[in-house]
């Protein structure tokens, strides 16, 4: 657990560093780094229990509740059910400004389940898991908002700190929603930071996404008896996924498209008269994405052309690009320095490289040295989150 413990400090201290907040640099770093070791165990704790919750998206009731819980009863005024959303929360602590925003995920991923193990092997064949690391991400950052709260509390610091915990990053992008609740209007800062195997800090930022579902509508028929009767959805779907396929060859090489087929009929010897295709497609901006979203309508209506069936686009989500800080990747990457690198126990060292080959990847254990700081990223980061949305 040392690794997120240790980049909740990383959070703490860049908060401290805020100008406009009041009192010495210096002390407020120290005093951040004792916050996050004296309640260390606490959050250790947290993320264990997320861990073992293992709740999708909008579906996190105990993951919310005991961070909320927690929050609360270290003196933050929570608000609960916020934008709509019952596991969508806001802790809030201090008065006037600046105010200083820390986001929190803690949804984990359908399918995924995992024994707190090297190897692999379910808590629970077919259920949840944590593949993403979201049981740090709320416990942690969490820390780093309490750090602060202690010293607005002993008058070290002034202003307002707020910890958002955040539900379905992973699908609907909760994020999105508390901004059109305008939870996120009178921030000064926002900070985020997520589970990785390096210590960096990020200047490349991550991918547009939009998210969407194809449902194609046919007619029945026997399969064998009188197959010209029936018109497949299933082959509207086929054409659909094989003409998106041939896009590949025509994109950008940011571009990045998958999908799975959801429903296709249920037994062979029936026609299929309904299917469904749900795809997401990524590009480096939101306009590239809305380029592809575009053609991807013309492919949808083309192969229900082609197969005599009816087509139906539907967006159900999607997320903006990061847009990059420099000044504050540069602040980030000077407390990394401050706070030095991390010091792996032998224990934590076998147990990583116990991960990697049963991973198939090169044993090399953990790096605990901060990277040094690209300011002229060639290339952004694969994956997309409705972090991006707040940077806008």
């Amino acid at each position: 657990m040392s690794t997120p413990l240790r980049l909740t400090c990383l959070v703490s201290m860049l908060l401290a560093a805020v100008p406009a907040v009041a009192g010495d640099a210096e002390s407020a770093k120290q005093a951040a780094v004792e916050s996050i070791d004296a309640h260390r165990s606490e959050l250790v704790d947290l993320a264990d229990q997320i861990w073992a919750f293992a709740e999708t998206a909008l579906r996190e009731t105990r993951s919310a509740a005991v961070l909320a819980d927690y929050a609360e009863a270290h003196g933050f005024e929570v608000e609960r059910g916020v934008a709509g959303m019952p596991t969508a929360f806001v802790a809030s602590f201090g008065e006037g400004r600046p105010i200083i925003g820390i986001l929190g995920e803690y949804d984990a991923l359908p399918g995924i389940s995992q024994r707190a193990q090297a190897t692999p092997e379910p808590l629970e064949p077919g259920a949840a898991g944590h593949g993403c690391g979201h049981n740090l991400f709320g416990a942690a950052s969490l820390g780093a908002a309490l750090a602060i709260k202690e010293q607005i509390a002993g008058g070290e610091l002034s202003g307002t700190v707020r910890f958002y915990g955040t539900p379905a990053e992973e699908a609907v992008g909760g994020k999105v929603y508390m901004l059109r609740a305008g939870l996120f209007d009178d921030l000064d800062v926002a900070l985020a930071w997520h589970p990785g195997d390096e210590i960096v800090a990020d200047t490349k930022g991550n991918q547009a996404i939009v998210d969407f579902v194809v449902d194609f509508e046919g007619s029945t028929a026997h399969a064998a008896y009188d197959p010209w009767n029936g018109r497949s959805a299933a082959d509207g779907a086929e054409v659909f996924t094989f003409a998106l396929n041939l896009m590949r060859e025509h994109v950008r090489p940011t571009v990045r498209m998958h999908y799975v087929v959801t429903h296709a009929g249920d037994v062979p010897n029936v026609v299929p008269a309904h299917a469904r295709v749900w795809c997401w497609l990524r590009d480096s901006s939101h306009a590239g994405v809305d380029r592809l979203l575009e053609r991807a309508r013309q492919i949808a209506e083309g192969a229900a052309l082609a197969t005599g069936t009816t087509a139906k686009l539907t967006v159900q989500a999607g997320d903006w690009e990061m847009l990059p800080n420099l000044a504050g990747a540069k602040l980030i990457h000077n407390n990394l320095m401050w706070l030095g690198p991390i010091e792996f126990t032998d224990q934590e060292q076998e147990f990583a490289r116990q991960i990697q080959r049963a991973t198939g990847v090169e044993l090399k254990g953990l790096n605990g040295i901060p990277k040094p700081l690209d300011l002229d990223p060639r290339e952004i980061d694969g994956g997309s989150t409705d972090v991006g949305d707040v940077s806008w």
